[in-house]
């Protein structure tokens, strides 16, 4: 498990939480705020990044935690190399607050780190959650305190669990986004195409000077106002108060004549 806002953050607290019953789990996150890191790994021939272990993860039923000075990314990298023990089943990352949908996708720490972990032959589970004031896949810090956790770590929950049941024989990755709604206010579910745009998107952005500092600057960045996007994109559906569920892989587009154990996990959620 691990996520892009860092070891501490709520969200992997509560997603810890929710899949910690489920097998062995094993949270390597980074120690610090990685958010819009992408699959980024750094310069790690260069530098050698810190890694230090967690015992005192506040949550029960890990069975280790470590923390790295470095992106998400590098966590599953370095995971995949052998760091951390023998190989793992399947990468979980998140509960990044603000949906990662739309273009966002490729700025995504949370889906990131997914990616490098599919490179890896690791399939992935990249959850976030729909925030009031999310634009291009971020949350304002002022938002956290709106997150509704308890109803994403429960679709976390069935998600993993189905995916895990079967795992694919080819890696994939699901970027699942859920509504910020109660759990029964959830309109439900589906399979979706990863968007052209997220529902607000960054419009503008001018430097503009400190006071008192010459030469010195700050950004000022604009957002455009909400979109409405088509219900069967990623975007959209999150929109609609459905579970948006896009894997970021061929497999999505091979012939399916059934649900797979993910898939019907999920639905179960909403029979």
């Amino acid at each position: 498990m691990t996520n892009d806002d860092g070891i501490d953050a709520p969200g992997i607290m509560h997603l810890a939480e929710a899949v910690a019953p489920l097998g062995e789990v094993t949270v390597i996150a980074p120690a610090s705020e990685y958010s819009g890191a992408g699959a980024a790994i750094g310069a790690i021939w260069e530098s050698h990044p810190t890694v230090t272990r967690r015992p005192d993860f506040p949550v029960g039923g890990i069975v280790e935690a470590w923390a790295i000075d470095g992106p998400p990314a590098l966590c599953t990298f370095y995971a995949r190399l052998g760091a951390f023990g023998a190989p793992f089943d399947l990468v979980v990352s998140g509960i990044n607050p603000g949906a990662n949908v739309g273009r966002s996708v490729y700025h995504s720490g949370t889906v990131g780190a997914c990616l490098t972990g599919r490179n890896g032959g690791w399939s992935g589970v990249a959850i976030s959650q729909q925030s009031t004031w999310a634009t291009e896949g971020q949350a304002y810090q002022d938002a956290i305190s709106q997150q509704k956790w308890p109803t994403a770590a429960a679709v976390a929950a069935h998600f993993v669990e189905g995916m895990l049941t079967d795992l694919p024989s080819e890696p994939v990755v699901a970027n699942v986004n859920v509504p910020n709604v109660e759990l029964d206010e959830l309109q439900g579910w589906s399979i979706t195409e990863v968007g052209h745009q997220p529902p607000r998107s960054m419009t503008k952005a001018q430097l503009v000077e400190r006071d008192g500092e010459p030469g010195v600057f700050d950004f000022d960045i604009r957002s455009g106002d909400l979109v409405d996007l088509p219900v069967d994109t990623d975007g959209g559906a999150v929109e609609a108060g459905i579970v948006s569920v896009s894997y970021l892989s061929r497999f999505v587009h091979e012939p399916r004549t059934d649900m797979g154990s993910a898939e019907a996990s999920l639905a179960s959620m909403f029979t």
